[in-house]
């Protein structure tokens, strides 16, 4: 090769690069939700300074844009919360089909209706909402919700759910075939009750340190999410995720932007970052949840024979963003609950 075809390529790639601009970054995302050897890689090739604050719930990301000037640039909400700042007007129109990002994302995932002009957001991850149990303290089958919201004798007083009502509710609603976001009191007050005969076995409302709880076998039964379980799983944990007949719940996070975040072109910066095909490979592995985006298969740790979780064969319902009349019922049967 001619000396000078070399110097052209090293000029190629250095123009590819990103520029050294420094500043701060600061990322509000699910706890541990973003691999840490990708936070520290665009650090370095960006001289940007990434602090990342986690949250537990989606209500929790919600109320924080909700109190303003939250100091974030990024946020990582589910699809239907998506919906709600949208509408609520907490977010950047960050012109998200136009990022390089855009380009990585998988089609089904494109026009959604959380995003349909694709202005606001770009995917993460996505997965389901269910339930494990510890094999140690629970052989029997489970193919239906009602091990969970009805537990037999070797789970009485052994099942934990979450602290939230988002997904708790709408698996309730699945097991007893009532439609998400309904406004239909009477179909809601089956909801509670069905909640409310389960709390006596219930352990714990907790979203904290549920690895611990489920794998050490404290319960038998936990509300959590599939890629948390494999983690766990794979960490030792005698553990199973369900696949109820009834159906799963469906969740997509996507990254967005904050209305009046002060990086910007930053946060547009990091979101082109995640989605390129290596760093997204890099993030799937870590993070264990299925990814929206392009990945590198062969260095693709989960399949289907090693990652069941991930491959549901059951009916999979993505949350939606309910009217205000639905989202007061799901909340009065919660706060109903948990008095």
């Amino acid at each position: 090769m001619k000396l000078t075809t070399l110097l052209g390529a090293a000029t190629a790639v250095a123009l590819a690069l990103p520029a050294h601009a420094g500043g701060t970054l600061n990322l509000y995302t699910w706890s541990d939700s973003i691999a840490p050897e990708l936070i520290e890689k665009f650090e370095a090739q960006t001289g940007m300074t990434v602090n990342t604050d986690g949250f537990q719930s989606n209500e929790d990301a919600l109320t924080k844009l909700q109190a303003g000037s939250s100091g974030y640039d990024i946020v990582t909400p589910s699809q239907h919360f998506v919906k709600i700042m949208i509408d609520e007007g907490l977010l950047e129109d960050i012109g998200a089909k136009d990022l390089a990002a855009y380009a990585q994302v998988n089609d089904k995932w494109k026009g959604q209706w959380w995003d349909p002009e694709n202005a606001y957001s770009i995917p993460l991850a996505y997965g389901t909402a269910g339930f494990a149990v510890n094999r140690d303290v629970y052989e029997g089958p489970i193919d239906s919700w009602e091990v969970y919201f009805t537990p037999p004798a070797d789970l009485k007083g052994k099942v934990a759910s979450l602290s939230y009502p988002d997904e708790v509710v709408g698996a309730a609603q699945l097991y007893l075939g009532v439609p998400f976001c309904s406004e239909d009191k009477s179909e809601m007050k089956k909801v509670y009750d069905l909640l409310m005969a389960q709390k006596p076995d219930v352990a714990a409302y907790s979203s904290d340190n549920i690895e611990n709880r489920i794998g050490t076998g404290e319960v038998g039964a936990h509300f959590w999410w599939d890629g948390n379980v494999l983690k766990t799983r794979n960490a030792g944990s005698n553990i199973v995720y369900a696949e109820p007949k009834e159906g799963l719940v469906g969740w997509l996070d996507s990254f967005v932007v904050p209305k009046g975040a002060e990086n910007v072109e930053g946060a547009k910066q990091f979101i082109d970052f995640m989605s390129e095909v290596e760093n997204a490979t890099i993030q799937y592995n870590y993070y264990a949840h299925s990814s929206p985006v392009e990945l590198d298969l062969e260095k693709a740790k989960y399949s289907p024979e090693n990652a069941p979780e991930l491959f549901p064969t059951v009916p999979v319902e993505f949350s939606k963003a309910c009217s205000p009349a639905a989202q007061d019922l799901v909340t009065k049967v919660w706060t109903d609950l948990l008095q």
